[in-house]
């Protein structure tokens, strides 16, 4: 359901051999990530698990920089769909839901999210994704936020700047946690994470908390 690789190898199903061939390179950049860094993301190691020759690669990307920019691109759109989609099933409780789906991205594309969220300087397609991500999830909070301000008649009491700059700092902490447990795996931290539910409560009640909300 979250793992990326799987929805472009579905969404390639049945289409022109063309347009599979095209997913199965981003597929197999995937794979390729998910067991090394982006630095060791070469064209050999992608055709190789992809199974066709680098001049058929060419024929899709003119390098692995343009390969990259349109899988992270595709990532992105990805990510942002799958939290919305789960906050839309759970209007109850939208933030955790969102927030349960970010947790499940993470652990189900750790090659992916570790481009996104390291974002070493040899790849700026990788920094520009994860801006994006930033800039349209926190547009998407704030407004929410805002949304549910005017309903209550609070509309005045929390400028915008501010609500941008809480949202800006409370993604940064959750990434920051979520990579150093998951990413990096430190044992002092995986040793309280243990309990996702648990988890989930503590970066709930983050967001609940800064938002003011």
């Amino acid at each position: 359901m979250y793992a990326y690789a799987e929805r472009l190898a579905s969404d390639s199903d049945g289409r022109p051999k063309g347009e599979r061939t095209r997913a199965q390179i981003q597929i197999a950049a995937c794979r390729v990530l998910e067991g090394n860094g982006p630095q060791d993301l070469t064209i050999s190691s992608i055709c190789e698990q992809a199974g066709v020759s680098n001049g058929t690669f060419y024929i899709y990307f003119p390098d692995r920089h343009a390969l990259l920019d349109t899988l992270l691109t595709g990532f992105v759109a990805f990510l942002q769909s799958s939290m919305r989609a789960a906050s839309a099933d759970r209007p109850d409780e939208t933030i955790r839901a969102a927030t349960r789906a970010y947790f499940e991205l993470f652990v189900q594309n750790r090659g992916l999210m570790r481009c996104l969220v390291h974002h070493l300087d040899s790849f700026p397609e990788a920094q520009s994704a994860f801006q994006r991500l930033n800039r349209d999830w926190i547009e998407t909070v704030v407004t929410s936020v805002e949304r549910r301000m005017r309903r209550d008649g609070r509309d005045d009491v929390i400028a915008r700047p501010e609500l941008l700059r809480r949202a800006y700092a409370l993604g940064g902490m959750v990434d920051q946690y979520l990579s150093n447990f998951l990413l990096s795996q430190d044992p002092n931290l995986a040793a309280v994470s243990q309990d996702r539910e648990a988890v989930l409560d503590t970066l709930t009640l983050i967001w609940e908390r800064g938002m003011a909300i």
